[in-house]
């Protein structure tokens, strides 16, 4: 389901810096950035004017729930979010794997992402999605109660991953770079040696992104369509999009084996001080795909791959550009929501679909409900997280 693609895995990021320094902040803060715009896509999903409910199949539905009440303005917030904060986020994700390899080994480094991936993963399908996905299926009119629905979803199927399908991607795509780490263990000096270019000028490296995702993206595209997902139980991925997400992560990956600071990534280096022409590439960007999707949906394959794939790397890389420019020192608040931000993700659906669901006869606005399941999500998600995280054992997965 598209309006599902959207989630982030944010303990993956090491909170060891680089070379020989502390956390960064602008990389912590534009992943709690990230997670906050995945509580709002969700949150006002309810409520776009495209919506569609089917009573048949209702995982075929545009969102577990959808309202009568529509704004057109939630409209291009979906789309655009829709572009890049996944492929972004896999990019992130993939900074600090080579420094994780090399500092705990493949073994060690496997065994520590199975408890911060693979464990969440497997609690949150199996608890917490078939809670979030109840009130959908009660909309359809066939209501066995909530047990057996559980049951039938766990041992018949279908059995949805919700947001929770991109940790389970991300697992996958850990063991890949640890599989290249085992084959290439001498990678990174060829990177370093050979690819400077790539890694130094932020437009040679939007460039071969553009290139490289965009051969990742296309065939797949064309193959299985916009919509189609991969699925094997809860484990699912947009199957035109695997391939792009994975390349996106593996440039993350050379980009964290050439250096972040040695990079046009560095903290005050070439993408942070232009900045503001990445913004205006990226809104040029975004108008484009808008238009190519608004003319005609299902899109031409062919301008739409285009258009995704540019805008894509161009959005991920102004907002890179903008919290490497602005974001220098931390603040109590954000920390806080930062050290939350993994557990958030994780437990946020449940609440966002039941809110939706209550509100369904509220006589309110779309807009007043979107800001009201956005602001009871968040804090809802963030004060159980915090509840949770004083238990040593949780604290020590998220």
């Amino acid at each position: 389901m598209a309006s599902q693609a959207q989630a982030i895995s944010l303990s993956h990021y090491s909170r060891r810096a680089p070379a020989g320094g502390g956390r960064v902040v602008a990389i912590d803060y534009l992943r709690t950035f990230v997670i906050v715009l995945v509580l709002v896509h969700h949150s006002v999903l309810a409520y776009v004017s495209f919506g569609h409910f089917d009573r048949v199949h209702y995982l075929w539905s545009t969102a577990p729930i959808v309202d009568s009440g529509r704004w057109r303005g939630f409209d291009p917030i979906v789309a655009v979010n829709d572009i890049f904060f996944m492929s972004l986020m896999f990019f992130v994700s993939g900074f600090f794997v080579w420094p994780s390899l090399n500092r705990k080994g493949t073994v060690a480094f496997l065994r520590d992402r199975a408890l911060r991936l693979g464990v969440p993963f497997a609690l949150a399908v199996t608890f917490l999605m078939p809670l979030a996905f109840y009130p959908s299926f009660r909309m359809t009119g066939a209501d066995p109660g909530y047990f057996a629905f559980w049951r039938d979803t766990i041992l018949a199927g279908p059995w949805p991953a919700g947001p929770s399908w991109f940790v389970s991607a991300l697992l996958g795509f850990d063991c890949v770079a640890a599989a290249i780490y085992l084959a290439a263990p001498r990678l990174g000096i060829a990177i370093r040696n050979r690819a400077s270019a790539v890694f130094v000028y932020p437009i040679v490296f939007f460039a071969a992104l553009i290139a490289v995702s965009g051969a990742a993206y296309v065939p797949m595209l064309l193959r299985f369509g916009v919509l189609y997902w991969f699925a094997v139980g809860p484990i699912a991925i947009q199957a035109s999009r695997a391939l792009h997400y994975l390349a996106y992560f593996l440039a993350g990956v050379a980009l964290g084996v050439y250096g972040l600071e040695a990079s046009a990534f560095a903290s005050g280096g070439r993408l942070a001080r232009t900045w503001w022409l990445w913004a205006v590439v990226a809104v040029i960007s975004a108008v484009a795909f808008l238009r190519v999707i608004i003319r005609q949906w299902p899109p031409p394959p062919m301008p739409y791959a285009g258009v995704f794939v540019a805008a894509s790397a161009a959005i991920s890389l102004a907002w890179m550009a903008v919290f490497l420019r602005f974001v220098n020192g931390r603040f109590p608040i954000l920390e806080s929501l930062n050290d939350n931000s993994y557990g958030i993700y994780l437990v946020h659906y449940p609440y966002v679909t039941w809110m939706q669901y209550a509100l369904l006869q509220a006589h309110l606005s779309p807009i007043a409900k979107g800001l009201l399941v956005f602001a009871g999500a968040l804090a809802l998600s963030w004060g159980s997280v915090a509840a949770l995280r004083r238990i040593p054992a949780v604290a020590r997965v998220v």
